[in-house]
């Protein structure tokens, strides 16, 4: 069964796409950019505060389907540019306690509204032993 989730605490989708979907304990979160839910407006005024407003929406999007950064499996990194990587790399890893994720970073002609990064998350509710 497919369970689409949505929150007020995250951007509203800019297009035909939900913020996630949710199936067999497997949530699939849609690429965040920087928009402040509050304000709808872009945080780019640096790349680190880029990069902290894309994870804080990707953590609204968790929180509101009952996981946390500890249940991602697979994270997608899109940057609009290959230097900005030392700089998200060290703010995305802060945001994990337990072991890292698979993951891919890649650098792309363009990112939606013209923006510097854009994460998509792939979270596994795990048996506890």
């Amino acid at each position: 069964m497919k369970i689409i989730i949505n929150t007020s605490n995250a951007p509203a989708p800019i297009g035909p796409y939900n913020q996630a979907v949710l199936v067999n304990g497997s949530l699939y979160v849609s690429g965040q950019i920087a928009i402040d839910s509050e304000t709808n407006q872009l945080v780019v005024s640096s790349i680190e505060e880029e990069t902290h407003q894309v994870l804080k929406n990707v953590s609204a999007i968790l929180n509101e389907a009952s996981f946390s950064f500890n249940d991602i499996v697979k994270t997608s990194i899109f940057l609009s540019d290959m230097s900005l990587f030392p700089k998200v790399n060290e703010i995305y890893g802060s945001y994990f306690t337990g072991e890292f994720p698979a993951r891919e970073t890649v650098a792309v002609a363009g990112l939606p509204k013209g923006v510097n990064v854009e994460i998509s998350v792939t979270a596994i509710k795990h048996d506890q032993d």
